[in-house]
């Protein structure tokens, strides 16, 4: 089934031992594990499922089978993400540097290769854990169709403090200096895949190993000027081989500038010069390699090559400006717009208010200056999407339901059992019995999962039809 070549590769990287598991463990099934969101939920209840804690993930718990992730409302509401173990090593590894950045006013990072956003809700829990709301996190994704997915798991999330771009890494170039980490969890030769997808193991050539470490090191580079000096950058793949891991993470430090920082190791983890390989058979779960680089002060900046800045061709409208006509209010604050009165008070953060379309955006005030210098890489979304305007009326939008930012009280709420909730995310009628006529926030087991515009005899089911639930 595989390769003389890439037996003898796979233990060239990581020792006889660490191979011969790896190779057995491939035939096995894979591990089934997830992240639990601390700003929504500190337990979670997957009824006949057995979980296990994540030895490198304060959140993260390892599930004795797979259930049926779709037909959960806590899924859907953004109380915990489903994400492989060994990929929760990345935010081990920066949970575990991060806090050298402490000092800064805004932590500013930088998630490069974030689809679909495992890692990008993985730092933004961490960050808040840190920083409270002094951060922001820039999740990009190059692929529109897997930028609109990572968008999508964003929102799910709820934290105001993430912006989702979807741009060539060289476009960051121009922003120099201005991220103090960096999270580049390439694109690699998927050698972590091989237990997930079949189609993996037949992809997999010595030529495609080749290929992807030429192009992990045009992506640091390209992005290395936007990382600031003294700045961190994390380095990870989900494969095993040194060409794309410990050869590129040494390349780095040598030819851009850095000093490989060495990473506290755990139980199973194989530790190199490098960095950390979590090798299945040796750990649960599917693979990962991670590092840590700090950027030397005075290192030589790598340009884009002419002609590399992004010019894409994202459409106008999800380009958000924050003008200096931005309506600024505190929670419970008086609101002296020309918007509804109740907008304000619908948040639990100070915001710069913006629209793009008929859509009001709400910016956390704290990171108001870097949502407009990323302004450039024309953002897919920033802040908490409130609602949409209708005369003197306010419409509230899924993204508000979800969001972390959402004040307490600012709608009224009903609880639905499991079932009404199923019935809910598939855009089906729901009763909401003794609730006020009015814009009603739906809820499973205390989660916002959206709203509804109760009517009294009925309600409106106002669940996005693209986040329907199809299946029955």
């Amino acid at each position: 089934m595989y390769s003389r070549f890439f037996i003898d590769l796979l233990t060239e990287s990581v020792g006889k031992d660490a191979a011969g598991a790896a190779l057995e463990a491939f035939s096995a099934p894979p591990s089934v594990s997830v992240r639990l969101n601390p700003a929504k939920s500190s337990a979670l209840s997957l009824d006949g499922v057995r979980q296990e804690p994540v030895p490198w993930s304060p959140h993260g718990f390892f599930l004795s089978g797979r259930p049926s992730f779709t037909l959960d409302p806590l899924f859907h509401a953004g109380a915990y993400y489903v994400q492989d173990s060994s990929a929760m090593a990345v935010g081990a590894v920066f949970r575990e540097f991060a806090a050298r950045y402490r000092e800064c006013s805004v932590l500013k990072v930088l998630d490069l290769c974030a689809a679909p956003g495992g890692k990008t809700t993985d730092l933004a829990a961490s960050l808040r854990e840190i920083c409270g709301d002094d951060f922001l996190v820039a999740a990009n994704e190059v692929v529109r169709a897997r930028a609109l997915v990572l968008r999508e798991n964003v929102a799910r999330w709820g934290d105001p403090n993430v912006v989702v771009t979807s741009a060539d890494p060289s476009a960051f170039s121009s922003l120099e200096g201005f991220f103090d980490i960096v999270v580049a969890d390439v694109p690699c030769s998927g050698e972590g895949m091989f237990r997930k997808e079949p189609d993996a193991v037949r992809d997999w050539s010595p030529e495609t190993v080749k290929l992807c470490a030429s192009r992990q090191r045009r992506i640091i580079a390209d992005v290395w000027p936007a990382l600031r000096p003294g700045g961190l950058m994390i380095y990870s793949t989900c494969t095993f081989n040194h060409f794309e891991n410990g050869d590129n993470v040494r390349w780095i430090a040598e030819e851009l500038g850095a000093e490989i920082l060495s990473p506290a190791s755990c139980a199973g983890v194989v530790k190199t010069a490098e960095g950390l390989s979590l090798v299945p058979g040796l750990v649960r779960g599917e693979g990962q390699f991670v590092a840590a680089l700090e950027k030397c002060p005075g290192a030589a900046e790598r340009r884009c090559r002419p002609g590399g800045i992004y010019r894409g061709s994202m459409p106008p409208e999800t380009a958000l400006s924050l003008s200096s006509h931005a309506h600024r209010c505190r929670p419970g604050g008086i609101y002296r717009g020309s918007m509804p009165p109740e907008t304000a008070s619908v948040l639990a953060f100070t915001a710069s208010f913006s629209l793009r379309g008929d859509t009001l955006i709400a910016v956390p005030a704290a990171i108001e200056k870097e949502v407009q210098e990323l302004g450039s890489l024309h953002p897919m979304s920033t802040g908490v999407a409130i609602g949409t305007l209708k005369g003197d009326t306010l419409v509230p939008s899924a993204d508000l339901a979800l969001s972390t930012g959402l004040r307490a009280g600012a709608f009224p709420r009903f609880n639905l059992s499991e079932e009404e909730a199923v019935r809910f995310l598939r855009r089906d009628s729901i009763l909401t019995p003794g609730a006020p006529n009015g814009y009603v926030l739906v809820c499973f087991r205390d989660t916002p999962l959206g709203f509804v515009k109760n009517l009294g005899n009925r309600c409106n089911n106002l669940h996005p039809a693209s986040r329907r639930i199809l299946q029955r």
